[in-house]
């Protein structure tokens, strides 16, 4: 049976998706129906893949494909609203699928929380509950369920009430609920939580530290004068010469321009430590990402980074591919650290390496800090 129209597709009409298989290619698909909203590169989108249900991120846009129009199958639904990976983040990740022999889709598997990769949405959604015209028009009707009447009585605002507020004034709220859904008397809906006004100014420092000596002073100069430039620095000092007050200092700069900075550590055993002078000398939000967190917690800091809502990510090597506006300052901790490096199964990649190449299409300065520095 022909699809009419579909032999003549409009310019950008095809979707070249990347999916999480062990196939080096893209795969084309057409658009959602007329309600989906536009789709752009770096969106989450799910596809009918076989007899599965994929979930893959749009690499670019085509004005035609290889495959038969006929054949063209359209994506089952838009995830995102906006991209979720930037176009700096797509082009290395891209690069890095070509230079170390990877399938794309795998790469920007590597490059995702495990609930994202499963569609969870890129924004934390706020649950609230509402009275319908007929749970309002039945209230009276409902003496003899007087758990369903009260919940029902507290849902009788315009705004509806969130799932925080019904928990906190009743217990065990969603049975009762489920009866008012199922008759019709209640309903939901979900929205994306509003983010936090940016600190500014004064506002960015929680506490300051020790006097910068004249080395760390010149180190510190250095760097900030090279902002909005790619330039690599070796920050080379043995371990408690004064490297992450350095970096605090750095940080601070970048903040105060209204950028954002991330740091990347070899070990989850040294992120507690680092995270904690972070959160104590800076006002501002510090996303952590590391693969000691449980799923929910990496799906957290992973909205946070996708939002702009984090203005430190602080990671081990997967942080590398953090989705992060205006990136001012990269930071490598210990750069000479075999654990930058994944040699597990999947991906592996050189997470100090990607760094370098991060900042140079961010145009942003690097810092390599260690105290036994790499030959290369």
């Amino acid at each position: 049976m022909e699809n009419p129209g579909r032999d003549n597709l409009t310019p950008q009409a095809i979707l070249r998706v990347a999916l999480d298989t062990p196939l080096r290619r893209l795969f084309d698909y057409l658009p959602a129906r007329e309600s989906a909203p536009v789709v752009e590169p770096g969106m989450r989108v799910r596809v009918p893949f076989g007899r599965q249900h994929l979930i893959g991120v749009v690499q670019s846009l085509a004005a035609s494909s290889d495959v038969p129009p006929g054949k063209l199958k359209p994506v089952l639904e838009v995830i995102d609203s906006s991209p979720v990976l930037d176009a700096q983040v797509m082009e290395l990740l891209e690069w890095a699928a070509q230079y170390y022999h990877h399938p794309l889709g795998e790469v920007i598997s590597a490059a995702l929380p495990r609930l994202a990769r499963e569609g969870a949405a890129s924004r934390a959604q706020t649950e609230r509950w509402f009275a319908t015209e007929a749970g309002l028009a039945a209230f009276d009707s409902l003496k003899r369920a007087p758990r369903q009447r009260e919940l029902l009585d507290a849902l009788r605002t315009g705004d509806g009430v969130t799932s925080d507020a019904l928990a906190e004034k009743f217990d065990d709220w969603r049975t009762p609920m489920r009866a008012l859904v199922a008759r019709g008397f209640a309903s939901s809906a979900e929205n994306a939580e509003d983010l936090p006004v940016e600190a500014t100014g004064t506002d960015l420092i929680r506490g300051t530290g020790p006097e910068l000596s004249n080395e760390q002073a010149a180190a510190v100069h250095a760097i900030d004068a090279a902002h909005a430039c790619f330039v690599p620095f070796l920050l080379y000092g043995i371990t408690g010469s004064g490297k992450t007050e350095v970096y605090l200092h750095t940080v601070e700069r970048t903040l105060r321009r209204s950028q954002r900075a991330l740091v990347l550590v070899p070990e989850i055993g040294l992120t507690p430590q680092l995270v904690g002078r972070f959160r104590e000398r800076f006002a501002v939000p510090v996303a952590v990402l590391h693969s000691a967190l449980t799923d929910t917690e990496r799906l957290a800091a992973w909205r946070q980074c996708v939002s702009g809502e984090a203005r430190i990510v602080l990671g081990t090597r997967s942080a590398v591919f953090a989705p992060i506006k205006d990136l001012g300052l990269i930071i490598v901790d210990e750069e000479h650290d075999a654990s930058f490096k994944q040699h597990e199964s999947g991906f592996r990649y050189s997470a100090r390496d990607l760094a370098i190449l991060r900042a140079q299409r961010a145009g942003a300065p690097v810092v390599l800090g260690s105290a036994t520095p790499s030959l290369e």
